[in-house]
């Protein structure tokens, strides 16, 4: 069966369901009635949410969960986490209770740095490259003045301009590399269009200056963009407290519990196939609050990994070292956030997971968000070295194989009384339904 369709974006949302459905779904009845089950009753609310991206045929829930009593520099907050994996709330509540109780988290904002390139090709003398951009460095800012004079009213704006010479690495490649700040937007919008008019005014003058030859003035700009690796814009998160303070009920012996702590961590920063899980695990805390704050986590995921792997190799975000009797745990993590414009004006609960962290400024909501990576990745290793990952994730699990076999409320007392014995996995909790079905 041929499925090309032309000027589908055309359509009526009504009718790209139904062509869908008598397209690609053996019973089309049931195909439009699960997509028309997640649309919002009120009207105003789901053409606001149609209107995000382009082809919109229904609204893709997550579960947005909250994570309380985390105290970061001596404020209590509730951390909303949209996230769809079992045990990430329950992990960083857990946590955040551990900690609370010894000083909580400390966090600080390192930098607030943000970059983007005029990627060009030039074929003529470096020297004289050079010496054309000294000379109209200035003209690069006095261009851009009616784009930056109310990023600059706020405090933010174009910080430098350099020239990057790339030809080692490919011939004839230059760049011009900007360095922003955009205070408490993204600046993803204010950042190219600056951009773009750099390379405006770069292949202009080149034009007119005088000391290029005539392919020397020929200047091809290839792209113009923001990067979206920001290791100018950090945030450090840490926790710390005696060794001996550290026990609890699952760390009996807290000594030993601290140098097999500090060992994991030393694993995660050598070895990258540990180190790739150990950061997952990390970006699980993460991008659960950068997603619930309508912020990008697919920039803050390519950002973060390209940061782990800065010197040459993948390694951990997080840290850990004992030094006078002191435990002390941290990161070290690129966070490129807003608080105003885009999804976080836009996007309801957005505005409303804003709001429930008190409407933080951008270095602030930076400080969350890695606190949040930090709690996660304290409690995955406390598993690990202690009790094992699984029993507490396997628990949680239950509940969705319950669900996906649709245990009565009968069946499901029966199960979790049955598994509060035995260790959980999904073919033995299959095999518990099956049985009691039978």
């Amino acid at each position: 069966m041929n499925k090309a369709i032309t000027r589908f974006s055309k359509l009526s949302k009504e009718e790209k369901i139904n062509w869908i459905a008598s397209e690609y779904f053996s019973n089309s009845n049931d195909a439009i009635s699960i997509i028309k089950q997640y649309w919002n009753s009120d009207e105003k609310l789901q053409l606001l949410h149609d209107e995000f991206i382009e082809n919109t045929l229904t609204n893709f829930y997550l579960p947005l969960g909250v994570a309380p009593n985390f105290l970061i520099n001596g404020k209590d907050y509730t951390i909303p986490m949209a996230i769809e994996e079992s045990s990430v709330v329950a992990a960083a509540s857990k946590s955040a209770k551990f900690w609370g109780s010894r000083g909580g988290f400390k966090a600080t904002v390192l930098n607030t740095e943000k970059i983007g390139h005029v990627h060009f090709i030039y074929k003529g003398e470096t020297q004289k490259l050079e010496k054309f951009f000294l000379t109209i460095k200035d003209k690069f800012f006095s261009a851009t003045e009616s784009l930056t004079k109310s990023m600059q009213q706020r405090g933010g704006g174009i910080l430098n301009i350099e020239l990057q010479n790339k030809t080692n690495a490919l011939e004839n490649y230059f760049q011009l590399q900007a360095t922003f700040e955009t205070k408490d937007s993204m600046g993803a919008n204010f950042i190219n269009s600056c951009l773009e008019q750099f390379a405006k005014t770069l292949v202009e003058e080149a034009q007119n200056y005088d000391g290029f030859s005539k392919e020397e003035k020929d200047i091809q700009v290839v792209m113009s963009i923001l990067s979206n690796y920001v290791p100018n814009c950090i945030v450090r998160a840490e926790v710390s407290c005696k060794v001996e303070e550290l026990a609890e009920k699952n760390i009996p012996n807290p000594s030993e519990f601290a140098e097999k702590f500090v060992q994991a961590i030393r694993i995660a920063e050598i070895e990258p196939f540990r180190a790739v899980t150990h950061n997952k695990g990390i970006m699980n805390g993460v991008d659960a609050v950068v997603l619930a704050t309508g912020n990008d986590f697919r920039a803050v995921e390519a950002g973060v990994h390209a940061y782990a792997s800065r010197n040459g190799s993948y390694s951990s975000l997080s840290h850990a070292k004992i030094e006078d009797d002191i435990f002390t745990f941290w990161i070290e993590i690129p966070l490129a956030l807003g608080t105003v414009g885009g999804l976080t004006s836009l996007h309801p609960l957005a505005k409303w997971c804003l709001e429930l962290l008190k409407n933080p400024s951008a270095p602030e909501l930076m400080q969350v968000v890695a606190v949040a990576g930090l709690a996660q990745n304290f409690a995955a290793l406390r598993s690990l070295t202690t009790t094992g990952i699984q029993e507490g994730h396997m628990k949680m699990h239950l509940n969705n194989i319950m669900n996906q076999y649709e245990a009565t409320d009968t069946e499901r007392n029966l199960i979790k009384n049955h598994f509060k014995d035995n260790t959980v996995s999904h073919a033995a909790a299959v095999d518990f339904i099956k049985n009691l079905r039978k």
